[in-house]
């Protein structure tokens, strides 16, 4: 069996799509596999909606489902225009977090609307204290005044995995640099350390513009690039590029 495919990554987070409906979770396992397949953080594939001009599905590389991927529907968003499947600037995606609006912008960015973020609550966890806040999926925030490489190096794992968590979740470590500048490292569920996580980089902003950390328009630094967002008490929006890596064939 012969798989085609296109590599394509946001700030370095990076992901297979496939142009058939063929994804699962025993593919998604061996395909992100970096020794003995592509190599990716995810896999993704179009899907055929109802209640959207297109729709995706989508899996880590530990096999899950991902209700949601800020980095990975932007690389959607580009990739569905390179080859013509979606010709217009502004359309729509069906996801497990919901409908997602996306604008395609010049200089290889996409402009995403990711919604409205949803506190759950504040707690204590690992010594630290965590604002839990989803973007249709799930997000451990912590500011810190450590080093949030550091921090998640040693700690994202346990924090991930925690009881408290039955669906694990990705975690978040913030520096604040400016009052429109953060610096963020993750933790990402099913994943582990990536260079970058929209979701995430949404969900610190939100929650430190709510804990008056922060401004509502906020760049965030991340290992792999800088995301803008944007948010003002409503919906979130993302802005961020995405790039084409290679194309290929994967023979099995």
């Amino acid at each position: 069996m012969s798989i085609k495919f296109e590599k394509w990554q946001g700030l370095g987070n990076d992901f297979i799509i496939l142009f058939d409906d063929i994804v699962s979770s025993d593919l998604a396992i061996r395909l992100c596999d970096r020794n003995f397949g592509i190599g990716a953080d995810g896999i993704f594939c179009p899907t055929a909606s109802n209640c959207a001009d297109i729709g995706w599905k989508f899996y880590n590389s530990d096999g899950t489902i991902a209700q949601m991927c800020g980095n990975g529907i932007r690389c959607f968003a580009r990739f569905l225009r390179k080859h013509n499947i979606i010709t217009k600037d502004i359309f729509t995606v069906e996801t497990l977090a919901g409908i997602k609006m996306l604008e395609l912008l010049d200089d290889d960015k996409v402009k995403v609307n990711m919604g409205k973020p949803v506190f759950i609550k504040n707690i204590e966890i690992e010594g630290f204290n965590a604002s839990l806040v989803s973007m249709g999926n799930p997000h451990c925030v912590i500011y810190t005044d450590n080093d949030s490489e550091t921090l998640a190096k040693t700690k994202g794992s346990a924090i991930e995995n925690n009881p408290i968590f039955p669906e694990k979740t990705n975690v978040e470590f913030v520096n604040i640099i400016s009052n429109n500048r953060i610096k963020m490292h993750v933790w990402e569920r099913g994943c582990g350390i990536t260079l970058a996580c929209g979701t995430g980089a949404c969900a610190s902003v939100a929650s430190g513009v709510k804990a008056g950390l922060i401004s509502n328009i906020c760049d965030v630094v991340l290992p792999g690039g800088v995301l803008n967002i944007n948010y003002s008490g409503e919906d979130i929006f993302m802005s961020g590029e995405a790039k084409c890596a290679f194309t290929g064939v994967f023979i099995d």
